[in-house]
């Protein structure tokens, strides 16, 4: 027995003391990885072996436990074996599992050691641009004019023909503007125009068949309903025939027939043509009621907050009440993620033995995101305790070696 083999076994113990240390130093560290070391004997043209020495670290990458923060801007993978994209200033790149972001005040995301968070910007998909460092904008949403507004109203068949005509002219002198004897019911519609000014139509319905006995025949079966929709002032933008079957069913106009309505240009907007979709309007026996009246048009909006959805999309809430994407996180996954090295701070970088990155967003194997948590470190405190005893034990067991040896020789020196 040489002391060789003790002095090994002391110094491969004492690594691995120093694994165990690291790992337990780390159980509540956001996103770290276990590590654990891997030991090789030492022969040199002898049966007999010179000792130990610790052949490699290995890191293992299974997922850690979800843990709810309630922060916005802290993100979770969870079930898969994805990471989160970082790049330094000077245009390094790193990865990591902890998904504890920042806001810069000029709108970069960030981590704690600064590495900006990279995806995708709005309206781009991954494969189509590189991914680039995320800014989350504080720029004003611009208003959409309205193209579309889909109605559906229930007219009630029980009514009669208005006594009079429908009329508005607001600049007649004197102006004439619509009373309740020109119409059966009102309803009012609100657009937008190209700056997001909110314009208010109304909405005129009138029964247009005349209450005789029998009632004169209807192409669809049914009877017919004059609309008219105003603007503010009055001024009449469309008329609308409405023409219904006996089941009360609208048939005309037709889904390919809709018509349009046209507010001309004022005040720097732009003319808004919007097309009319009144499919599913109904005459039954029923109260006048508008069912839905939605339109796509909208005013502008400044950012009130935003979230993580769960593929990585980071999803603007303005205060003209709509949502918009803002861009997309990236996520990288490698052949070998244990061939990633450490970097401290909780990120790794590639090497030859991780491969190049895979690079794609969250969903599938990279896993998904839950936005107000993390991942939790994956030690196992208990067996890394278990472990640390085994370790000492295996520590003490080679000093007893050296121990021996000394004894051995000693006897020796004094023969």
């Amino acid at each position: 027995m040489g002391f060789g083999q003790g002095v090994s076994g002391l110094n491969a113990a004492a690594s691995n003391l120093d694994v165990i240390g690291n790992n337990i130093a780390n159980a509540n560290t956001v996103g770290f990885k276990q590590s654990t070391a891997q030991f090789a004997d030492v022969y040199a043209g002898s049966k007999i072996g010179l000792g130990t020495r610790v052949n490699s670290v290995v890191q293992s990458f299974t997922n850690g436990n979800i843990s709810s923060t309630g922060r916005n801007l802290d993100v979770a993978i969870s079930n898969g074996n994805g990471f989160f994209r970082l790049a330094s200033t000077d245009g390094g790149v790193y990865y990591s599992r902890n998904g504890q972001f920042q806001r810069l005040d000029d709108g970069r995301l960030v981590n704690a050691s600064g590495l900006q968070v990279t995806g995708y910007p709005a309206g781009t998909t991954a494969g189509g641009v590189a991914p680039q460092p995320i800014v989350i904008s504080n720029a004003q949403m611009p208003p959409q004019a309205t193209t579309n507004i889909k109605a559906q109203f229930q007219l009630d068949s029980r009514s009669t023909v208005p006594t009079n005509a429908f009329v508005s002219t607001p600049g007649a002198t004197p102006p004439v503007l619509p009373n309740s004897t020109m119409f059966n019911y009102s309803t009012a519609m609100t657009v937008y125009d190209s700056l997001g000014n909110k314009q208010q139509l109304t909405a005129y319905f009138g029964k247009s068949i005349p209450a005789t006995t029998p009632a004169p025949p209807n192409a669809f079966g049914g009877t017919d309903w004059d609309m008219n929709v105003t603007d503010a002032s009055g001024n009449v933008l469309q008329t609308v025939k409405l023409s219904f079957d006996a089941n009360g069913m609208l048939k005309a106009p037709s889904a390919t027939t809709m018509p349009t309505v046209t507010l001309p240009a004022a005040n720097g907007a732009a003319a808004m043509t919007a097309t009319l979709d009144l499919s599913g309007t109904t005459q039954f026996g029923a109260d006048n009621d508008p069912k839905s009246i939605v339109q796509n048009g909208f005013t502008s909006g400044s950012l009130l907050g935003f979230s993580v959805q769960s593929d990585g999309t980071i999803l603007g809430s303005f205060s003209n009440e709509q949502t918009k994407s803002l861009g997309q996180i990236a996520m990288a996954a490698f052949g070998n993620a244990e061939g990633l090295k450490p970097e401290g701070n909780n990120v790794w970088s590639a090497t030859g033995a991780s491969g190049q990155e895979l690079l794609g967003v969250a969903g599938g194997s990279m896993g998904t995101l839950q936005s107000g948590s993390v991942e939790e470190s994956n030690v196992d405190l208990s067996g890394q305790l278990v472990n640390l005893i085994v370790a000492q034990r295996n520590y003490q067991a080679n000093a007893q070696t050296i121990k021996a040896q000394d004894t051995v020789m000693q006897t020796l020196v004094n023969l």
